[in-house]
């Protein structure tokens, strides 16, 4: 089984959205049901999300970890 990907708050990461590819950074985990980002979100511990904000327009957005790339360069990676 595949490892499943962990991000942290202030996470560079980067996503797809209507086709572009998006750069921005982790605003915090979510691991129950709650409301982020104008939706519900149906989180738990086994299968966390993260609310993410573009650094271009500054948007919230929440995301699965497979759909979210970490952006090398502030841990040299």
């Amino acid at each position: 089984m595949a490892r499943k990907k962990r991000f942290s708050q202030g996470d560079d990461v980067s996503w797809q959205s209507h086709g572009q590819n998006v750069g921005g950074s982790v605003t915090r985990k979510i691991d129950k049901r709650t409301e982020a980002a104008d939706r519900t979100v149906d989180a738990s511990e086994e299968e966390p999300q993260y609310e993410v904000r573009s650094a271009k327009t500054g948007k919230k957005a929440v995301h699965r970890p497979e759909s979210l790339t970490p952006k090398k360069g502030r841990d040299g990676s």
